[in-house]
């Protein structure tokens, strides 16, 4: 919803927040469900429902759970039977320097003042222990905005009485606890409020009369920044940009400038100003996002302008470039099918408008900042949140690198007239293990990130993650595979119970699985065969003797409707939604599938 995207207009959301909860509940959209517990020690009110309409926005449909006033402390510490009843599937705290109550005092001693700062955090840590003990989900914390006001001026900074510096190493504590702390986030409080304007951000007239700790226009901005969190932890995180080049990445049209005319470098004012992008935007390779070019040029004009000395970004920094005179919508479906992912994962870039319009129109749920002023590029951009970071792995370092690896697959591919014979030539080793620390992070994010190959299509984090690894009830799999090209990292996960369908019994002689997963870009490469393999082997180890099957229908897991009968199951029954539920007897005997990876682990 165009309304509800970066830059928004404040006023407008809080207005019409019940007009634009009805359009979006109305609208047909596939969400998914979460359990959101909110515990206040302030008013909060508005906060959950300008909250709800960005979350509906990213395909996250919420049930909350709000404490009464300033009682969000006693709910957790005290065990709400309500809180408890709710099973919150992410619980965030509401604070806020205003919930400082104990601050330094001019009087005091260095001393006293590190007590003060360690009976402070020291309230923190109980409080979040207890949720991890109680409730094993993942807690969004705010940390402290700076004060409204610094009683020694900008001595208040340095000085180890002021208010500004004590807030500084309690953020600093809070930022260390979220450091060595998995399922833990920081909603960072200090830096929107510096965003927003510290003085327009902590007017005293919205606390003093409604208890809210900011100013009620300032809440869409934190809703949004909050809802940025929440979506990356379910996945719904963007996953590649697409860039224009003329005026986007360089000023000047490079096709009539020329390649040495157009503004980059440090020359000019203007030229600096395209280069920090380019930075800015390079930087994403590191994390993990990937870069295409989506130009209407001609393509040795296109590479002329990135082969410049002063440019930033190169052309193997991106792994699919479509400088050609297509429309651009067009451009857009080939590079998301080129990659593999859904053109719902891309991030239009573009400083025409009327370029902007045709993406939107031809390629729904693709995302389309609006661009204003080349000066302003960054800050639209990186205020979006599209590619919040809330889980980093290995993974992610490589991601480019993997997809470009997977281009010389499809190069390679090309040269076989006989598909197994192409399979052997890649010479793919494969690990398949339990689920193992190291790597539940990027299983947790492979469970959100998944659409195509994904049979329930069930979201979990990684507190989910860990939880099913230390279940005896359940056997866990994850698959990691590597070929001459390289490796390309996880990409497959499967998990399931033993017991009945909806009751796990670590001594269960039939085994369900609750979920299997494999990314698209290793599809036919016989990864499913060594899956099952590994997870009948489990299965007959702990005397299982049937596996149960589900496939849950959504508007992307139609590729594999059919997954389970041609792996060897039969199926059982197809309800009029397409829900279907088939079973591998293992009492008839099984045949091992995997013919092409030589596998290594447990």
């Amino acid at each position: 919803m165009r309304e509800l995207e970066y830059p928004f207009d404040s006023n407008y959301i809080l207005t019409n927040k019940k007009k634009l909860r009805r359009r979006l509940l109305a609208d047909g959209s596939s969400r998914i469900h979460k359990r959101i517990a909110i515990l206040g020690m302030s008013t909060t009110h508005d906060i959950k429902e300008i909250l709800e309409l960005f979350l509906l926005n990213y395909g996250i449909e919420p049930a909350f759970y709000e404490s009464e006033y300033a009682q969000g402390w006693n709910d957790a510490l005290f065990d709400n039977p309500e809180l408890v009843a709710f099973k919150p599937d992410i619980i965030f705290i509401h604070t806020s320097s205003r919930n400082i109550t104990d601050w330094p005092a001019v009087t005091d001693s260095r001393d006293t003042v590190n007590g003060k700062l360690e009976s402070c955090c020291s309230r923190y840590r109980q409080l979040w222990e207890k949720i991890e003990a109680r409730y094993a989900c993942p807690v969004i914390q705010n940390n402290f905005e700076l004060p409204f006001w610094r009683l020694m001026g900008n001595r208040d900074a340095w000085d180890y009485r002021g208010r500004v510096r004590f807030t500084a190493r309690l953020n600093e504590k809070f930022a260390d606890w979220a450091d060595s702390h998995e399922n833990f986030y920081i909603n960072d409080l200090n830096y929107l409020a510096a965003s927003y304007g510290l003085e327009q951000w902590s007017n005293p007239f919205y606390y003093h009369m409604y208890k809210y700790v900011l100013a009620v226009p300032a809440i869409p901005a934190f809703a949004f920044n909050l809802a940025n969190i929440i979506k990356s932890i379910y996945g719904k995180n963007k996953k590649a940009f697409a860039l224009d080049l003329d005026n986007t990445l360089w000023g000047g049209i490079v096709g009539d400038d020329g390649a040495d005319n157009i503004e980059i470098g440090q020359e000019t004012p203007v030229a600096q100003l395209y280069s920090e992008f380019q930075s800015y935007i390079r930087a994403h390779k590191d994390i993990g996002v990937l870069l295409t070019v989506n130009s209407k040029n001609d393509r040795e004009n296109a590479l002329a302008g990135l082969a410049r000395p002063d440019s930033i970004l190169k052309q193997d920094d991106f792994i699919d470039i479509e400088a050609n005179w297509e429309s651009k919508d067009r451009n857009l479906l080939t590079i998301a099918g080129n990659l593999n992912i859904g053109a719902d994962a891309m991030v239009f870039v573009d400083d025409n408008p009327a370029e902007r319009e045709m993406v939107r129109q031809g390629v729904p749920g693709a995302a389309v900042p609006e661009l204003s002023e080349p000066e302003h590029y960054i800050e639209i951009l990186d205020r979006a949140g599209y590619f919040e970071l809330t889980a980093f792995s290995a993974d992610d370092l490589s991601r480019s690198e993997m997809y470009r690896a997977n281009a010389e697959r499809k190069k390679s591919e090309a040269s076989f007239a006989d598909y197994d014979s192409y399979l052997d030539s890649l010479e793919m080793q494969g690990e398949i293990a339990p689920f193992a620390p190291l790597y539940m992070s990027r299983i947790a994010q492979l469970t959100n990130k998944s659409n195509q190959f994904n049979l329930t299509t069930k979201r979990c984090s990684q507190a989910d993650i860990e939880a099913v690894a230390a279940d005896p009830a359940y056997i866990t799999r994850y698959g990691r595979l590597s070929d001459k090209f390289g490796d390309n990292g996880v990409v497959s996960v499967v998990f399931g119970h033993r017991g009945q369908q909806d009751t796990p019994r670590a001594d269960g002689t039939e085994f369900h699985i609750d979920l299997w997963l494999m990314s698209c870009r290793v599809l036919r490469r016989g990864m499913e065969d060594a899956m099952l393999d590994s997870l009948v082997s489990a299965c007959r180890q702990c005397g299982i003797q049937k596996i149960w099957g589900y496939y849950y229908p959504t508007a992307k897991n139609k590729m594999v409707q059919d997954f389970y009968t041609t792996m060897g199951f039969t199926k059982v029954s197809e309800d009029a939604d397409g829900n279907t539920v088939c079973v591998l007897d293992l009492a008839q005997g099984y045949e091992k599938r995997n013919r092409h990876i030589g596998v290594t682990g447990s």
